[in-house]
């Protein structure tokens, strides 16, 4: 189903492209770095996470969002890594449109995820040893940012925001 993208979805976009770049830059103290290719800055992963839920632009805009933001101020191979962002967002947002729920969909885009940077270490840096510290550190982090994401959106449910409803079937 194709759908137009609305000024709100835009701006909600917007925002969350702008916390995907700020998060890392500025939560430095949540990094956890283990040289020269592992990092995991706790939240980083809920913009993604969220706009997923949104649609395929958001899902895709903001994973590349944060690829270039931990490209610029982490480094090239971590923004390398973060391009799984864009691939484990838009499939979780095919789950989320087929009426998954939430905790589903998030476990159904962890393995893309860790997969992916797992793949990116080796290619980059040729150890197993890192790629495989890469896909279970990114599965785990995967795993911690899903549960924030999962709180933040019973919070806003509860609030009045309905940017994160499933389409209906």
């Amino acid at each position: 189903m194709r759908r137009r993208i609305g000024v709100g979805d835009l701006a909600a976009t917007g925002i969350l492209t702008a916390l995907a770049l700020m998060i890392p830059i500025v939560f430095t103290f949540l990094r956890i770095t283990i040289p020269p290719f592992f990092t995991a800055t706790l939240m980083s992963h809920v913009p993604s996470m969220l706009a997923m839920l949104m649609g395929p632009f958001a899902a895709i805009g903001v994973g590349l969002g944060s690829a270039l933001g931990f490209t610029v101020f982490v480094g090239p191979a971590i923004g390398a890594r973060a391009l799984s962002h864009a691939l484990f967002a838009w499939v979780g947002n095919i789950a989320w449109n087929r009426g998954m729920p939430l905790w589903l969909v998030l476990l159904i885009a962890l393995p893309f995820h860790a997969v992916f940077e797992m793949a990116v270490v080796w290619i980059l840096g040729g150890n197993l040893t890192m790629a495989l510290i890469t896909l279970w550190g990114t599965a785990l982090h995967h795993a911690m940012d899903g549960v924030i994401a999962l709180g933040l959106v019973v919070a806003l449910r509860r609030s009045g925001v309905r940017w994160f409803e499933q389409p209906a079937h």
